[in-house]
């Protein structure tokens, strides 16, 4: 060993002050007269556990990426092949968290979703089904439609532009709770001017039509929610045409040329939005609703759908 250098840990050393005790037990030589034993070695925290040398190699070391079951024999407790991703305290990692997080926010959104349409499409049954019902609507339900639309825009005003009321429960609830059932007066309404044949046809369109886009939706590489200013420019077409449809409506009558062009492009906007809506709602792209907007997903969502089902139904048969 080279003079002026501290022992290594494990190599015995002879003191100059002499033979004491009982000999050379631990590796430490004999120990310095006054002693009167053996000194033991300090405790090694890495051979009690794995057997590992002390010090550790830098290369056995844990670092971010390692495999733990093979630094520690021990693969219980974290395990690259193991898919929950738990660190060596038992905790789950960041990407786990995140995706977990984000399933259980899909999950609250379509089952708001699903009670929605099942709500409104109660309505519509009722309305259409339920003669007394129908011919009351049609003669004197002006009245109603109109409180319903404003609530409807009253609303929706408040859950899209009002983050404390959408994320406050029960607040949201009850504010949505309220928007569905205006909402779902309307769409009763206007579908009692129909056939109950065209209703449910397009009720069932409708249905294939948002399922097929929600799919397209999730399994595509394209990213809709870079199209924000496309969608906005479809918005103020279709707006200002319908405009021009109801001045042409009081002006010459009823054109069905222009009530096909506008239901058409209603249609394609909305179906449009449901593939904006529903990748914002998946998340994985540029831009995703965070986990608290569980009610502005399913609010954006019910609209999209139940206005295709709204423009299909104009498309395919004039009302009564």
């Amino acid at each position: 060993m080279s003079q002026g250098l501290p022992p290594q840990y494990g190599q015995a050393q002879n003191y100059p002050s002499g033979p004491v005790g009982a000999g050379d037990t631990y590796g430490y030589g004999k120990g310095p007269q006054g002693y009167g034993y053996d000194q033991p070695p300090p405790p090694n925290p890495y051979a009690a556990s794995a057997g590992a040398a002390y010090p550790p190699p830098a290369a056995s070391v844990p670092m971010s990426g390692t495999n733990y079951s093979t630094a520690y024999g021990n693969p219980s407790r974290f395990d690259d092949a193991d898919p929950a991703h738990t660190d060596v305290a038992g905790n789950f990692s960041a990407s786990f968290s995140d995706k977990a997080i984000r399933h259980a926010f899909i999950r609250k959104v379509y089952l708001i979703l699903f009670s929605q349409l099942l709500v409104t499409f109660g309505f519509i049954a009722f309305f259409i089904f339920v003669k007394p019902v129908k011919e009351f609507v049609q003669t004197d339900g002006l009245w109603l439609y109109i409180v319903a639309y404003v609530t409807f825009l009253v609303t929706y005003i408040v859950l899209a532009c009002c983050k404390n009321v959408r994320r406050k429960s029960p607040g949201n609830f009850i504010c949505l709770a309220v928007f569905t059932l205006a909402f779902s007066y309307m769409a009763g309404t206007i579908s009692s001017f129909h056939d109950t044949e065209i209703v449910l046809l397009a009720a069932g369109i409708t249905a294939a039509v948002c399922l097929a886009i929600s799919l397209f939706a999730i399994q595509t590489k394209i990213d809709f929610t870079m199209c924000s200013g496309l969608l906005f420019a479809l918005v103020m077409v279709l707006f200002f045409f319908g405009w021009a449809c109801l001045i042409s409506y009081y002006a010459w009558g009823y054109n069905s040329i222009l009530n096909t062009v506008y239901a058409g492009l209603g249609a394609l906007v909305f179906a449009l939005f449901l593939v904006y809506d529903t990748q914002m709602i998946i998340g994985g792209r540029k831009h995703e609703l965070s986990a608290e907007e569980y009610i502005y997903g399913a609010l954006q969502l019910y609209i999209d759908v139940v206005y295709i089902f709204l423009f299909l139904l104009s498309l395919m048969g004039k009302s009564n």
